[in-house]
């Protein structure tokens, strides 16, 4: 069998997971009885991270945890109004309470427990009351916090008993508390700062870090690393800058974004209240514990693979805008990050096959679903791009990942992967059960291709290297129904597509 090409790696994550445990470490140290560090971006499964650092293990994190779970505690923070209205994690495609029901099970599967959940901003809303009673019903503790009183700018009533003083106490009893949460937003920053509030008073002495893995404060501010994340957050409009503060108190340079530099003076004076004068941090930077610049090992490759996530988010995001869920600023402030880096959605190498796979089979007059003719290309891990488009039979993404791996199997093409007893048995189901169209979405294809596999050595074969599209680029010309995005997230491809829908129908099921 072929061996697959290697994957480029631009990262090394033993080294950052070696800087990284001693520059927590050291802050955990700096404080006599307890640190509060608050985790942005993803604790588990960071594909962004991945995807812009080739190599990056999108779990490094979990190990770091791992490695400190003897001393750490874990708090997960979920903004009650993400709740209510169902805000989605797009590479996981569910809601940020499932989310955040989904991250207490993994961090089991770790041998990591959560200490407790904090439902922030609680204002009695009904979903987060259904998900606090769902949680304590099985056996997790929850708490509720109001929105601060005073905040942001009357410090005298925030580190207050009206203020910081109203929320519940989190018991704790590790001296590094991980504060953690679905995405931006979540309230994480207000506990941690209630945590000390509530310690100070008892006489402890806590303190409070950041650990953010971008922007990356070590590297210039138009590294496409540092850009990609601008295109990351382009819906919730961050943007880099240079950390004013730190450049006043250190003269030296340094990245930040602008909520951490706009809400720092704010920071500062609670942490003064808190502690007393000399106990806040200088900088934004100062206040941060991230080491990910020193886990770069080929920036050539970094820069690359940073400047194809820019293209991904655009595409991402006028997919969103077509179906309404992201406006047209968002989509133009992605297109001005993409053309700041010099590159458009045709440097992304699949895109331009895809379409021409839906040309051709437009030439060559086949039966489009709908009159709609689709293509899918994907690019494999030697960099060869194998194409698919629609039919009768089978959907564009379908037939692109059979194509695909019969080439990764060194199958021949006049092979059959998927038995046409079993083809036309799915077909008269369909049939049967009245749905529309019997062409096979992704995930009707990957259990034909299984159940095929039992009788058939090629199938079984081709079934071994699903495993190898893992990490590749993929592009399809139209927004895929769920069976096609519910397959291709299990197959774990990069996926971009045009912003049409195939075909006119508004509902599809």
């Amino acid at each position: 069998m072929p061996m697959t090409a290697p994957r480029i790696v631009g990262f090394d994550n033993d080294k950052y997971l070696s800087e990284q445990t001693a520059s927590i470490l050291e802050r955990v140290g700096r404080f006599g009885d307890k640190l509060y560090l608050e985790f942005g971006g993803k604790l588990l499964w960071d594909f962004h991270a991945a995807r812009v650092l080739p190599g990056y293990d999108p779990n490094v994190k979990m190990r770091l945890l791992q490695q400190l779970k003897d001393r750490a505690d874990l708090i997960l923070c979920i903004f009650a109004g993400d709740i209510e209205r169902k805000k989605m994690r797009g590479d996981f495609g569910i809601t940020y309470d499932a989310d955040a029901l989904k991250l207490i099970d993994d961090l089991r599967e770790w041998g990591l427990e959560v200490t407790a959940v904090v439902i922030t901003r609680f204002e009695n809303q009904p979903a987060a009351s259904l998900f606090k009673n769902n949680l304590e019903r099985r056996g997790v503790r929850v708490y509720t916090h109001r929105f601060t009183r005073g905040y942001p700018t009357d410090v005298d009533l925030i580190v207050s008993d009206e203020g910081y003083g109203a929320n519940p106490h989190i018991e704790t009893r590790k001296p590094l508390v991980v504060v953690t949460g679905p995405g931006p937003g979540s309230g994480k920053l207000a506990t941690c700062l209630s945590q000390l509030y509530h310690d100070h008073k008892k006489g402890l002495n806590s303190g409070y870090a950041k650990f953010e893995t971008f922007p990356i404060w070590s590297i210039p501010l138009k590294h496409p690393v540092n850009v990609a994340y601008e295109a990351a957050t382009a819906d919730i409009r961050d943007f880099n800058l240079i950390d004013p503060f730190h450049l006043e108190a250190t003269g030296q340079t340094s990245v930040n974004y602008n909520r951490d530099v706009e809400v720092f003076p704010v920071v500062k004076r609670i942490l003064e209240r808190i502690a007393g004068p000399g106990a806040a941090y200088k900088s934004p930077t100062d206040m941060g514990v991230n080491r990910a610049g020193f886990g770069i090992v080929d920036d050539a490759v970094v820069r690359r693979a940073a400047c194809q996530e820019v293209i991904r988010r655009f595409f991402r995001y006028a997919c969103e805008h077509a179906a309404g869920l992201a406006d047209r600023e968002t989509v133009q402030r992605s297109e001005l990050i993409m053309k700041e880096l010099g590159v458009g959605p045709e440097a992304r190498l699949v895109v331009a096959p895809a379409r021409a796979a839906a040309e051709e089979a437009q030439r060559k007059k086949g039966k489009g679903v709908d009159g709609v003719f689709c293509g899918a290309a994907i690019e494999l891990p030697g960099g060869e791009i194998v194409t698919g488009k629609n039919s009768p039979l089978m959907h564009a993404a379908s037939s692109a990942v059979l194509n695909a791996v019969k080439r990764l199997a060194e199958i021949p093409d006049k092979f059959h992967l998927l038995s046409p007893t079993i083809v036309e048995s799915i077909g008269r189901m369909k049939k049967a059960l009245r749905t529309r169209t019997v062409s096979l979405d992704m995930e009707e294809t990957l259990i034909a291709l299984s159940i095929s596999a039992t009788t058939n050595p090629a199938a079984q074969h081709a079934v071994e290297r699903l495993g190898d599209l893992a990490g590749c680029e993929m592009h399809i010309t139209h927004i895929p129904p769920p069976g096609d995005d519910a397959g291709l997230r299990q197959l774990g491809v990069n996926l971009t597509t045009d912003p049409e829908f195939a075909g006119k129908r508004l509902f599809v099921s």
